[in-house]
This record gives structure tokens, sequence and C-alpha cells, in this order.
């Protein structure tokens, strides 16, 4: 015991194996939907879904794994939500990809990401990146996460007319989510350790009482093989021989990318990491990140990437690569006790997603929205980030902006060479995605 104590330094961030426990399980409760929703999604493409339940459980434990052991955060992996659709819909279903060759295009991403890694060149933009927009970051996650589980929540729904409206009330699943997120913010007032996680464990009894939530038939569950995926990412590399193909590989480097620096900035400024505008052990974190979309694509499965679920067990307390190492267990462990996961539907997480959202979200104070060439990139960061329902997105709308505004303000000599590098990046990152 005093050995973790020591190598994770919970003295230091002043917390205890305790907390960080309570943290992994929040987080991974958090996150144990991708397990579902992968296999759902990259099922389209026509992989086999349950070799890519394993492969979503091995990769996201080895990935958050890695976060906690190599880079000491309190950080969940796991294959990334829209880049998955990207996968399965965009280059599969429409560009009539393999699935095989598309896990190629993810691993040739994941060797050049690994690459840019060790010439710190991820780890320079992050700590390029302006400390106000740093705090847009942060609450556009925390906006986006919020969005995310409302919708999951099925208090906001698809609305033809408007995009999104309310959902409907006449929906017992959704009062799941209401009493839920009412039942958290209580015990959150009254400063209840682990509020979140509690919050959770109540709604899903109240679930389970009004009948909503089904109690799993059997508690343990053989894991499916992972034989029909393993591997196949190598065995295609050398379908990575078209224009089209590497254009493929282009757009999940970068959206993956960006995707993760955002993410990474974002958790590390909630939990109060950042030193002298800059992320601490980033090139550690980095390379667990690279690695774990290595491995995942050899797994099977796409992209792997930081979770912004993470925000749920860093609110509980979480300050360690302790709770990324208890998060890992749990992904294992799954694979065995998956048809317990049933009781956390979304609905029952989605509480948590909220709560976070509210909690990141007030970074909006330390920004200067007293200043027009600031406040501009900053608010289409914040708003970006759930409207175009991408956090990448959203950075490039804030990232493209700020340059010319802070010109605009004759300002134009704050403006770092690596801010416009980035400048330039992401118009080239909107044009390959929109055109």
């Amino acid at each position: 015991m005093n050995f973790i104590k020591s190598y994770f330094q919970l003295d230091k961030y002043k917390t205890s194996v305790k907390v960080e426990f309570l943290a992994g399980l929040t987080t991974f409760i958090s996150m144990s939907y991708i397990l579902f929703v992968n296999p759902s999604v990259l099922g389209a493409s026509g992989m086999d879904k349950g070799a890519v339940f394993t492969a979503t459980a091995l990769a996201s434990a080895l990935g958050t794994a890695l976060m906690g052991i190599v880079a000491n955060y309190p950080i969940g992996e796991a294959p990334a939500l829209g880049i998955n659709a990207f996968f399965a819909y965009t280059v599969c279903v429409g560009m009539h990809v393999s699935w095989e060759t598309a896990l190629a295009a993810v691993f040739v991403a994941s060797i050049i990401f690994i690459l840019i890694t060790m010439f710190k060149l991820r780890e320079k933009i992050i700590n390029a990146i302006p400390a106000d927009l740093k705090f847009a970051i942060s609450s556009g996650i925390g906006l986006f996460i919020a969005f995310l589980g409302m919708q999951d929540g099925g208090l906001i729904v698809a609305n033809k007319s408007t995009l999104v409206g309310l959902g409907s009330l006449h929906d017992p699943a959704v009062w799941i989510t209401i009493f839920g997120l009412l039942v958290t913010v209580v015990l959150m007032i009254l400063n209840v350790p682990g509020a979140i996680f509690i919050g959770m464990i109540l709604a899903a009894l109240f679930g389970v009482v009004t009948g909503q939530i089904a109690l799993p038939t059997k508690i343990i569950s053989v894991a499916p093989s992972i034989a029909p995926t393993f591997g196949q990412a190598i065995f295609h590399v050398k379908d990575i021989n078209t224009l089209q193909m590497w254009v493929v590989v282009l757009t999940f480097l970068l959206v993956t990318f960006f995707d993760t620096a955002g993410t990474l900035i974002g958790l590390a400024q909630q939990a109060g990491f950042m030193k002298d505008n800059k992320m601490p052990r980033v090139g550690k974190a980095l390379a667990s990140d690279s690695t774990a979309m290595m491995v995942g694509s050899v797994l099977g499965t796409s992209p792997v990437g930081a979770f912004v679920e993470s925000s749920a067990g860093i609110a509980v307390g979480g300050r360690t690569g302790l709770t990324a190492v208890f998060v890992a267990i749990f992904f294992l462990i799954s694979m065995i006790f998956s048809p317990l996961l049933g009781l956390f539907t979304t609905h029952v997480t989605a509480p948590a997603l909220i709560i976070v959202g509210v909690l990141m979200a007030q970074n909006t104070a330390h920004i200067h929205w007293d200043k027009m060439e600031i406040a501009v990139p900053a608010f289409l960061i914040l708003t970006g980030m759930p409207l175009t329902y991408s956090i990448s997105d959203g950075l490039a709308l804030g990232l493209i902006t700020y340059p010319i505004c802070m010109l605009a303000a004759k300002r134009g000599k704050e403006v770092t060479p690596m801010m416009w590098v980035l400048f330039v990046v992401f118009i080239i990152f909107l044009w390959v995605l929109n055109f």
C-alpha cells in the first residue's frame, strides 16, 4: 500500500486509495456505455459485434492503464464517439472501403501519431494555446458533455422544426434522468462525498423499481472471441495505396489529434493540473494515448482517445493515475460481468454528465470577456463544440478566428508561430472534412 501511495503521489495530490477507487468506479460507469455503443456503430461496417465488444474492453483497459501508470493522470481512454461513426458510415458504408482496410488506416495514423509525439510536436501545440482559450476549451467540453447527458437522458430530442427540442415527459425512462439529476444536485449542495456516484446508484434503483430497467438474468458471461478482428489492421496495411485512403488516414489523424488535445486540456484544467498555462507530463499522456490507438486498431476497434467522461471521476475527487488503473481493472472485469452493466443505462449516467458539465462550465469565469479579440474565439469554441457535436470542430472555429481577431486588435505580435500553424492546419482540416 505504501508503494502505491508513493508511486501515484497520493499525499501530494491530497487524495486516498478510497477516493481514487470511488473516482475510478464513477468514471468507469460513466464510460461503460461505450462497451455497447461501439459494437453497435462499428457493426454497421460489417464487423463482428462480439469481437468489437471485447476489443473495446481490452483497448480501453490498456490505454487507461498506460495513462495512469505512465502519465499519472486520472483519465480514461476508450474508442471515441464520432470518429467511430466516421469509420463505419463514411469510410466503410459511404466510400465502400472494407472494415479491414479502415482498421489499417487507423493503424497507419497511429504510427504517425507516435512519431510526432516522439518529436514533442503534440506537446508544443498544447502548450502554445493561450490560457483564455484553454479555459474556453474546458468549458466548451463541459457544455458538450452536458448536452450529451441531456440527449442520453431524453431531456433533449431531435426536432425537425428547431433541430432540437424538449423531450417528452410522458416517457417513463426520462423520469429516471430527472430523478437522478435532482437527487445528485441535492447531494452535491449538501456536500455529500461521492454525490455523483450515489446519484447514479439511486437512479438505477429507481429505474428497477419503476420497471424501466430490467434486472439481469445472469451475473457472469464469457467474453466473446476477438479472433474475427484481431490483427486485420496489420494484414491490410498494403491496401493504403490510394489518394482516397491517405485522405482517410489524414482525417483519422487530425480528428483524433485535436479531439484528444482538447479533451486533455479540458480535463487537466478541471482537475487543476495546469501550471503556467502548461500541462505537466503532457508528453507521457500523449505517448500513452498514441500507443492505445495503435494497439486498439490491432485488436479491432476505431481510434482510441481520452474520454471526456473522465471528468465525472475527477469531480468525485480522482487526482492521480490510480483512478485510471481502477478504471482499467473495471474494463477487464466488465468482459465477464457485462450483464450487470445493463443496470446503468444512459438514463442513469446522464445526470452525472449534466452535473459535470455544470462544474466544467465554471471555467468561463476566467475568460477575459471584456476583450473582443479573446471573447469571440472563446465563444465560438464554447458554442461550437456542442452545436457541431464535435470537440475538434469547436476547436477549429475558435483557433481559426483567434489570430484574425488578434490582428484586428493590433496584438498580432502576441500570436505565436505555432498558433499560426494551427490556423492553417484547421483551415485544411475543415476543408478536408467538408469538401
